[in-house]
């Protein structure tokens, strides 16, 4: 009864559904993070990666523009990096990152091997497992274009993205941290927006059309980047004690505002 009357309601309210969706995601991540520390936001990239690639394909429309799961999943991930940069220094994002970049590689080798296995024949579950098999291979029938696009814009983007954010904090002294989380994660996602729509949309589509893609989901990772801010001033004032799992020690790199 509850979810029917929740379905409905947020059928009528995209908008505010989209918005209930980034503050559960970041709010997941920074529960992660308060639980289990580093380990929590390599966590919660996994986790961010394993969902865009799992409901990414599902399109839908906000604000009368169309995107996709795939960028309101991916908010946490460069809170995540911003989080870990801020908090444990540069080489500790960049092995975030590339922890990332493993698993998304796994995920497309693995699903990819999982489309080679043919249904069930047997008549009690032929139907169901050809529907089943059906329904996968189209979510998840992975083009060598996608492929291609989605891990280099991931690689490139968040590189850069760990790259500017102590380029910044280096140059504003460690105060700011409102712009070098903001200004690092709108560059990056403009890159990764680029490279994706290139890569991915350029040849299938027309150059023009392939950017009005780009800019339509660019529009909302805007609005996440700008959403995330809070949350990471919240987390940086945290005393995380001995969270840090791997080292029992507390490795904290605190900044001025």
């Amino acid at each position: 009864m509850i979810l029917n009357s929740l379905s409905e309601w947020f059928g009528l309210n995209q908008e505010l559904l989209w918005f209930t969706t980034i503050a559960v995601d970041l709010g997941f991540a920074i529960l992660l993070y308060r639980l289990f520390g580093r380990q929590g936001l390599y966590a919660s990239i996994i986790i961010s990666l394993l969902l865009a690639n799992l409901q990414g394909p599902k399109l839908t429309e906000i604000f009368g523009l169309q995107t996709s799961m795939g960028v309101i999943l991916y908010s946490s991930i460069y809170f995540a990096t911003d989080l870990l940069s801020e908090r444990y220094g540069k080489e500790e994002a960049t092995r975030a990152v590339m922890i990332g970049f493993t698993v998304s590689v796994i995920i497309i080798v693995m699903i990819s091997i999982s489309l080679f296995y043919l249904p069930a024949s047997s008549p009690e579950t032929a139907e169901l497992a050809q529907s089943m098999h059906t329904a996968t291979a189209t979510l998840f029938d992975f083009t060598p274009r996608f492929v291609l696009g989605s891990l280099l814009a991931y690689l490139i983007s968040q590189r850069f993205d760990v790259w500017i954010f102590h380029q910044i904090k280096h140059q504003t002294k460690g105060r700011h941290l409102w712009l070098r989380n903001n200004v690092s994660t709108l560059c990056s996602q403009a890159l990764d927006t680029i490279i994706y729509g290139l890569v991915v949309w350029w040849g299938v589509v027309d150059f023009a059309t392939a950017m009005q893609l780009a800019l339509a989901k660019y529009f909302f990772k805007v609005m996440i980047a700008l959403i995330d801010t809070p949350f990471i001033y919240l987390a940086r004032e945290w005393n995380m004690g001995n969270r840090d799992w791997v080292t029992g020690t507390e490795n904290i790199q605190r900044s001025a505002v």
